[in-house]
């Protein structure tokens, strides 16, 4: 493949998210996952909770995850009966024991999807098993066309403390082409409401190289994003994961089908979050990450993303959902009536798994933790007893010869050129049977 193949966005799964591939995970290795829920945990180890929300009005052509968007009442009550159950079998496991939770995570799907009422009786069970109260996080994602004032002051008296918008962009015409369900006035709408009911923390999502972005609205949509003044500020370059509406059509070209003229390059992706950058940081805000400024980082972080990086526990909860427990990775089964059905039957719900040893575990936080823009070295041999200037020499002398990194009074640090495609740098610390194959 020639390098002008290479920038091209193709299929396939850029973003990566966790070590080892999620390819590697299999079912055979369930027992070592159930295991582990049933040993006390590590000392000194953070416990988060992720909820997964898989409803949504409409769903994005770029989505790969697991939703639904043809439920009804009664299917949404079965469902957050059934999320309340998981959560209460993982307070039950020796993992869990007396833990308090460092984070807890909403996600979907559009947890924001759920009435006011269904909230507020889905937080109280889950309060129930694991109370928040002393949580230094509590996240919640919210498509802004599903959000009404009553239903933000009930998210703000439960205490969530992040709000993420799922703005992604504020052109109506490229938020229909792509498939969002909100439109640009919804999200000043709901913007304003939240604002005014105090959350610790509203962050706004954007995605650089949606289909039909162009460098003119590009730029509107960081001038409003600066404008609002948000806390937080998420990019992400668009990717086309196997199993979305955009790689189906890529594959059929056909009457409707998406014009691959339309999705923008790597490089014009990097270049638009580039841009981003620095137009934040003119604004005030600092880089935190391959994805993320914060206006004030003395008071605003993630700490979701932060622990999980460093080698939190988590449980994850909700079909598909992934999580990660004293040294396995697990992940639910992702059909409907498979997770309904062993719930009911007082199981956990785990469709496979992939116990991962001390080394791979350091290539974990390794390749996370580089996506910040920095790596310590002290850490990793205090936490690992290694070396990762010495051990991965080869790996760090290829990148800083490339201009991608460089050191910095012992430190690794990336360069600008390196944080904008972490992502693809990543897998140079990959183990060499990984190397190469189908990431999910």
């Amino acid at each position: 493949m020639t390098v002008t193949e290479q920038e091209k966005t193709g299929l396939g799964n850029y973003f990566v998210a966790n070590y080892p591939p999620f390819s590697a995970w299999q079912p055979a290795h369930l027992a070592a996952a159930h295991a582990a829920f049933n040993t006390p945990p590590r000392p000194n180890t953070p416990l988060g909770l992720y909820l997964h929300i898989p409803f949504c009005r409409k769903r994005c052509k770029f989505c790969y995850f697991r939703v639904y968007t043809d439920k009804n009442a009664r299917d949404v009550e079965t469902y957050i009966n059934a999320l309340c159950r998981e959560v209460e079998l993982y307070r039950a496991t020796a993992a869990a024991g007396d833990r308090r939770v460092q984070f807890v995570y909403f996600g979907g799907g559009t947890p924001s999807y759920l009435s006011a009422g269904q909230l507020r009786s889905l937080f109280q069970r889950v309060q129930t098993a694991f109370p928040w109260d002393q949580a230094e996080e509590v996240t919640f994602e919210c498509e802004p066309g599903t959000l009404q004032q009553p239903k933000l002051e009930a998210l703000c008296g439960l205490g969530v403390t992040r709000l993420s918008l799922g703005v992604e962009n504020f052109d109506d015409q490229i938020l229909e082409v792509n498939g969002r369900a909100h439109h640009s006035a919804e999200i000043f709408r709901a913007y304003a409401w939240a604002r005014d009911l105090g959350f610790d923390q509203i962050n706004i999502d954007l995605i650089a190289g949606m289909v039909g972005e162009t460098w003119d609205n590009w730029r509107e949509c960081v001038r409003k994003t600066i404008e609002m003044s948000p806390e937080s500020v998420t990019v992400y370059q668009m990717e086309l994961p196997f199993n979305t509406v955009f790689s189906h059509e890529l594959k059929v070209i056909g009457q409707g089908a998406v014009d691959p003229t339309q999705i923008a390059d790597w490089p014009t992706k990097r270049a638009w979050v580039d841009y981003a950058f620095e137009e934040f940081g003119k604004a005030g805000y600092s880089v935190s990450s391959a994805y993320t400024v914060v206006r004030d980082p003395t008071h605003t972080s993630f700490v979701y993303r932060d622990s999980l990086w460093r080698g939190a526990d988590m449980f994850g909860t909700g079909v598909a959902s992934f999580g990660h427990v004293s040294g396995v990775h697990a992940q639910n089964v992702d059909s409907w009536d498979r997770y309904v059905e062993l719930v009911d039957q007082g199981h956990l719900p785990l469709g496979r798994a992939l116990p991962v040893g001390p080394e791979q575990l350091l290539r974990r936080e390794l390749m996370l933790q580089l996506k910040t823009g920095w790596l310590r070295p002290d850490y990793f041999r205090t936490k690992f007893g290694r070396d990762i200037l010495s051990d991965f020499a080869d790996g760090f002398g290829k990148l800083e010869h490339d201009g991608f990194v460089k050191l910095d009074a012992g430190d690794v640090q990336l360069t600008r050129a390196g944080l904008l495609q972490v992502d693809r740098l990543l897998p140079t610390f990959f183990e060499a049977d990984y190397r190469g194959t189908r990431y999910t």
